[in-house]
């Protein structure tokens, strides 16, 4: 199982606003800056993560992004989440591609990969932001 950039990157953003929970909003330039992501990237990260309600922006002279809510209410699998669109690592377990596959559902092999996501699923819901700090 592979997560893209997006988790990787999105994470590492999270964490960097985490450590940063008590003091207010944070920039993104300095997120990217010191996370080494390109801001553009970053922005787009941002976007989906606000979208979800993980973070907040604030406007005007000291703004940026903060946590919407606590790093200990916020939990790995909803980030990723937010940041890819879905957890299905394996083609034959996206709802897209059972139209492809006359086999999805007497298939062995489906119904393995499915407990495998479900796992991870389940793994990554018990992972808290806070734990990561």
């Amino acid at each position: 199982m592979i997560f893209s950039t997006r988790s990787s990157y999105g994470l590492r953003a999270m964490i960097n606003l985490a450590k940063r929970q008590e003091r207010g909003s944070v920039a993104l330039a300095q997120i990217a800056e010191e996370e080494k992501i390109s801001m553009k990237y970053l922005e787009r990260l941002f976007a989906g993560l606000k979208k979800a309600g993980l973070v907040k922006a604030e406007i005007g002279s000291g703004g940026g992004y903060k946590l919407a809510k606590s790093a200990s209410k916020i939990n790995i699998y909803d980030i990723i989440i937010a940041l890819e669109g879905s957890l299905n690592a394996f083609h034959c377990t996206d709802d897209k591609e059972k139209i492809y596959c006359s086999k999805f559902c007497n298939c062995e092999v489906t119904h393995v990969l499915l407990k495998v996501e479900q796992a991870v699923s389940q793994t990554l819901k018990k992972i808290k932001l806070s734990q990561l700090l």
